[in-house]
C-alpha cells in the first residue's frame, strides 16, 4: 500500500514562499514519476510540477521560474518550494505518484493547503 503525506502548507503573504514537503512509505524510486498537482475551489484539479525518476522537471506555464520541484531518494521524500506566491496560488495541493506500464496506476496524498493573501 502506497502513502503519501504532505506536510508544509499555511497562510502566506503575496510574495511570500513556503516549501511543501511529500513523505513517502517506501522506496520512490519505485515510481516513474512524482508531481504536485493543486485544486482551487470550484476549479478542477490541474498539474503544477513533475520529477521523473531520473530528474526529468515539468511545469505547469504559471509558476515557471517561481516554483521547483525536487526529490530525495535516500528521505523518500518530493518537495515543492515555491517562490513570489500570487493569490492565485491559493489552492489544495496534492503530491502525486505514478507507474507507467500497461496501465498507469496514480497514488495521491491527502492534500495541504496553501493559502495566499495579505
Amino acid at each position: 500500500q502506497v502513502q503519501l503525506v504532505e506536510s508544509g502548507g499555511g497562510l502566506v503573504q503575496p510574495g511570500g514562499s513556503l516549501r511543501l514537503s511529500c513523505a513517502a512509505s517506501g522506496s520512490i524510486l519505485r515510481f516513474d514519476a512524482m508531481g504536485w498537482y493543486r485544486q482551487a475551489p470550484g476549479k478542477q484539479r490541474e498539474l503544477v510540477a513533475t520529477i521523473t525518476s531520473g530528474g526529468r522537471t515539468n511545469y505547469a506555464d504559471s509558476v515557471k521560474g517561481r516554483f521547483t520541484i525536487s526529490r530525495d531518494n535516500a528521505k523518500n521524500t518530493v518537495y515543492l518550494q515555491m517562490n513570489s506566491l500570487k493569490p492565485e496560488d491559493t489552492a489544495v495541493y496534492y503530491c502525486n505518484a505514478a507507474t507507467f506500464g500497461a496501465f498507469v496506476h496514480m497514488y495521491w496524498g491527502q492534500g495541504t493547503q496553501v493559502t495566499v493573501s495579505s
